[in-house]
């Protein structure tokens, strides 16, 4: 028990350091992990050969990883994907497994053997690739969305790679796999139901665990959980979800598929079950340690003696299949029109040999199609090659994407042709709002941005945008500042939206200036910059969510609006105070100990305030607006003219 204490503390010790370590130099967690499983193992020695026993308990993240994907893909939206799965996920695979099939063939493998090895590298690292993602915010990109549809694929078709890798082993090579079967039997070492069975019945069984996690979810699922939840217990539902995802992961093994592919296709049957979310919320803790687990012992699991002594065989084959892999992808990515550095990211990301080739790796030295030797070299290119994939990732961000940003910065800037009313400096989601509300009430606007991909995109849509950078003079003049009546600033980038405000204010003071703030401090720095109008992004759609949820509770619809009203009233007073604090004090670099005190303080006047108001009928914040005088209109529009 002791030593197990022990090498549990080396493996989370190890982790603990490494990965916040890696997370700081930009490397990310996964290259974090590998490190450090390298140093606990083969450099240091603090983990010997149980590595290769808690590997199988680590791919229980791995497991729980496909299960958590298969919980986000409704068939519905399989069905939509369908193109890109069969055509660029298909081809994928197919062009790779043929073209290490026919490199394997010129190395002087048998067909049987080159064909399994092909299969074996067609497949890329889902736990590598998604978890990156997920860390850099790339899973929304174009490039992102393609390499998550060719990893679906690939999981998709190990189903029938595990059909069919049994069915490449020779005659004499399957009685002796029987003959090994019954001996591991006789043992107990291995609990197995298809054991013996020939190639159609094994084929049979397969099929037949799949109808069963199939028919299975969408039949007893529901009726389980609702019983579950009933009981009020959250760890209830916690051990339902493990019960779940370990009983079919038991199934698959003993029919001989991989626990991950079960899990995936019972995720994928949920999907569309109303106790998705807790499903997710419930798994998610033990997947994200098990997953890191895995990666630590692929890390630790490195042979370096056989790897020194194959050192060169090694290299090259892993270098081999990245180019090649990566010149099937690069081809595709032109064939589907992935363009620009989505293309450069949709290649590299998928470069990689993956988890699943240790499975398919492992099976085929089971169904004895691979040789022991064999299936140690390939299971070292595989592991080195997933090494070296945090590299490419930062090859694309060091070297692929700033070469395409400068280029982008390169572009021209527009000649602006138009003068308007009002310039708005940023085409976001906060931009188009303002502009829609202005141009339809016949407000003239200019509106600018120097991301030339949303400039193009809004002209698709017939809104007349303009390309260039808002904070340099020369533009400003060509749009027309001298006679602007206001700028709306709803730039992304809040240092170029301060230095924006700080430039117009002081050469067109007579420019109203309009400026989104990201969040209180950014706001404090615009209106420090003199910004005549500050407004939070998330001010008023954080009220109108308030009052919906006051609705919901039962409240009376003209207490929440005189609600609302007064804590916009009572806001705007204390922000004065507020920003005197935060200037004072700070020196508008940090909010300090009296804002704090300040803020907490005020905030328990706002209440006070906010409950006189509810008992006082005659509440300012009660009364109503009066309309404007008929015409007042067309009196605007005249006036723009």
């Amino acid at each position: 028990m002791t030593s197990l204490f022990l090498q549990a503390f080396i493996y989370l010790a190890a982790a603990v350091i490494a990965v916040p370590l890696a997370k700081r130099f930009g490397l990310g967690s996964v290259l974090g992990y590998l490190l450090a499983g390298v140093i606990i193992g083969p450099v240091v020695g603090l983990v010997g050969s149980e590595t290769i026993t808690i590997q199988h308990f680590a791919e229980f993240g791995v497991v729980m990883m496909l299960f958590l994907v298969g919980l986000e893909l409704e068939p519905k939206m399989l069905w939509s994907m369908r193109h890109k799965l069969l055509g660029l996920g298909g081809l994928q695979v197919s062009l790779t497994a043929g073209l290490v099939f026919a490199l394997a063939l010129w190395l002087g493998e048998s067909w049987r053997v080159a064909l399994t090895i092909g299969l074996i590298f067609s497949l890329s690292s889902t736990a590598i690739v998604l978890q990156t993602f997920n860390e850099k915010g790339l899973g929304r990109t174009e490039g992102g969305r393609s390499a998550f549809s060719v990893l679906l694929f690939q999981d998709i078709a190990v189903i029938p790679m595990l059909a069919f890798i049994p069915l490449l082993a020779l005659p004499e090579a399957v009685t002796a796999a029987k003959e090994i079967a019954q001996n591991a039997a006789e043992h107990h070492d291995t609990l197995s139901l298809v054991a013996g069975l020939p190639s159609w019945a094994y084929g049979l069984a397969i099929i037949a665990a799949i109808v069963v996690v199939v028919v299975g979810g969408h039949t007893l699922s529901r009726p389980l959980f609702r019983f579950v939840a009933s009981s009020g217990l959250r760890e209830i539902f916690t051990a339902t979800a493990l019960m779940l995802v370990i009983g079919i992961a038991a199934l698959m093994s003993l029919v001989g598929l991989s626990p991950a592919l079960g899990t995936f296709l019972a995720g994928v049957v949920l999907a569309n079950s109303e106790f998705r979310h807790e499903l997710e919320s419930s798994i998610e803790p033990f997947k994200g340690l098990l997953l890191g687990l895995f990666f630590i012992t692929v890390g630790a699991g490195i042979n370096f003696a056989y790897l020194s002594a194959n050192l060169g065989d090694v290299i090259g084959l892993t270098v081999g299949i990245i180019v090649l892999k990566a010149l099937v992808l690069l081809v595709l990515a032109l064939l589907f029109r992935i363009r620009r550095s989505d293309g450069w990211l949709f290649t590299l990301s998928l470069a990689q040999a993956g988890e699943f080739g240790f499975v398919l790796l492992s099976f085929s030295l089971q169904q004895h199609v691979l040789s022991a030797e064999l299936t140690q070299t390939l299971a070292l290119v595989v592991a080195l090659s997933m090494f070296l994939t945090p590299g490419l990732f930062i090859i694309f961000e060091k070297l692929i994407m700033p070469r395409y940003q400068k280029q982008s910065n390169q572009r021209e800037q527009d000649n602006i042709s138009d003068n308007g009313s009002v310039i708005i400096a940023g085409m976001g989601r906060y931009g188009q709002i303002v502009n829609r509300l202005l141009s339809t009430n016949g407000i003239k606007t200019v509106m600018l941005d120097q991301q030339p991909e949303q400039v193009d995109l809004l002209r698709q849509f017939g809104t007349k945008a303009f390309f260039g950078d808002a904070t340099r003079p020369d533009l400003l003049h060509s749009a027309g500042i001298e006679h602007a009546k206001a700028l709306v600033v709803a730039m992304d980038t809040q240092e170029s939206a301060t230095e924006l405000v700080k430039y117009v204010k002081h050469a067109y003071p007579h420019v109203l200036i309009i400026a989104r703030a990201f969040d209180r401090g950014h706001g404090y720095l615009l209106r420090q910059a003199g910004a005549d109008w500050i407004e939070s992004e998330t001010y008023h759609s954080a009220l109108e969510s308030a009052g919906e949820a006051m609705r919901a509770l039962g409240l009376h619809p003209f207490f929440i609006e005189q609600q609302k009203m007064t804590f916009k009233r009572v806001e705007a007073r204390k922000s004065e105070s507020l920003y005197q604090a935060w200037a004072d004090e700070s020196q508008g670099e940090r909010f300090d100990n009296n804002y704090r005190r300040l803020f907490r303080h005020l905030e328990d006047k706002m209440a006070e305030e906010m409950q006189r108001d509810r008992n006082d009928s005659q509440a300012g914040a009660a009364r109503g607006w009066t309309p404007p005088p008929k015409g007042y209109s067309d009196h605007l529009k005249d006036e723009e003219r």
